[in-house]
């Protein structure tokens, strides 16, 4: 079968932030230092080569953008300076926005304008509904932070979450379903049996909540601020769906906040980090940044200091009034970040990383059975 090639595929890339990709001559330093890189996934050589080549399904195909956690090396070893980590950074948002059946995060990836007033807009009808229920429909009082008569019941706001949660989980679940689709279930030359999903699902835990790969690459900082983030987030999505009664109630319920606080502190100091390398730019990994990377960060911040700030006006100076507002505020930057960063933006990554280590595994294994196949049957491999 023929293989199309797209000639503009490198300056469709360059609208995700790709950089000097014409410099590679693929000498192979890049994949020669990545401790990760070996068969059947040579990268990011192989990555660079597709895209050189407007090798476009084969690209959409490719788990290795995933399997890259950007260490820095193989850009610090490049002769020609052609970015190859930051390459594979673009081809990462650029498989995010293949992957999303909407458009949404094609629009946001190559627009940081259309995702700042997309996030604007479902802020101020956050607020304004908030408002609303609070005024005309919760029956409560703008006095009242917690308990009985609370301008914003816990009982209201955990439907709202519980509903916003699952509309969530349905558009990222079909765009890991898309993500599996284009990488694994359209290959009909891979034969994976059901079993074999099976065997290898336990990777899906283990990559999610130890980045483990990224420990491997031999920078423990930059892993241990990427875990710290990562637990930070997940900690206070678990107790935002499944504890918010305890997080909001009348007296303290210490083992709720104190993992509350932990999580709060966690974004916080991991988003000004982030945010300080990329202004220093003095680490390889930081000295580009999208236009999403910027957005994503301070959203990042905003919640959690918006969080903090609620929290101690209602926990240590009981002023309600100003607890109830700044509440308020506060979901105006949670729902824009859960509602459009998780399905179509950065926060995705959370999803696709470890479903291209499991994907990955998988197809590794199907190719090695494919090949002593081939070699016992004494036939050419597929190309």
């Amino acid at each position: 079968m023929a293989i199309r090639a797209n000639p503009r595929l490198v300056e469709e890339l360059e609208h995700y932030g790709a950089e000097d990709v014409a410099k590679c001559y693929h000498c192979g330093n890049c994949s020669a230092v990545c401790p990760f890189s070996r068969e059947p996934f040579l990268f990011p050589r192989k990555s660079m080569r597709y895209l050189q080549m407007g090798l476009e399904e084969k690209l959409l195909g490719n788990l290795e953008p995933w399997l890259c956690y950007y260490c820095g090396e193989c850009s610090e070893e490049c002769p020609r300076e052609a970015e190859p980590g930051e390459t594979m950074m673009s081809m990462r948002r650029w498989l995010t926005s293949r992957y999303d059946f909407t458009g949404i995060s094609k629009l946001f990836y190559r627009s940081w304008k259309a995702e700042l007033a997309a996030i604007l807009l479902v802020a101020l009808l956050t607020g304004a509904g908030f408002l609303l229920f609070g005024f005309r429909w919760g029956g409560g009082h703008l006095g009242v932070y917690a308990g009985e008569g609370a301008f914003l019941t816990t009982g209201a706001v955990h439907v709202f979450d519980w509903i916003l949660g699952c509309v969530l989980a349905a558009f990222l679940g079909i765009n890991c379903a898309r993500m599996w689709w284009f990488s694994i279930g359209k290959d009909r030359t891979l034969r994976i049996p059901p079993l074999a999903y099976l065997r290898q699902a336990f990777l899906l835990p283990v990559h999610f909540f130890t980045q483990k790969r990224y420990a491997e690459c031999g920078k423990k900082r930059p892993w241990a601020i990427h875990l710290a983030l990562m637990l930070s987030y997940t900690t206070m999505l678990v107790l935002i769906m499944f504890f918010l009664h305890a997080m909001h109630s009348e007296r303290t319920v210490w083992a709720a906040h104190g993992f509350g606080y932990l999580a709060t502190i966690g974004l916080l100091g991991t988003s000004i980090y982030a945010l300080r390398g990329r202004i220093r730019k003095e680490e390889t990994h930081y000295k580009h940044s999208h236009e999403t990377d910027w957005i994503f960060l301070i959203l990042l911040v905003f919640v959690a200091g918006t969080g903090i700030l609620q929290n101690v006006l209602y926990r240590v100076f009981h002023l309600d009034v100003a607890a109830n507002v700044v509440y308020v505020v506060h979901m105006m930057g949670v729902v824009p970040m859960l509602g459009l960063e998780v399905p179509f933006s950065k926060w995705a990554h959370l999803a696709y990383r470890p479903l291209a280590m499991y994907f990955s595994e998988l197809q590794a294994e199907a190719i090695r059975e494919r090949e002593r196949a081939v070699a016992a049957a004494g036939a050419p491999l597929p190309a």
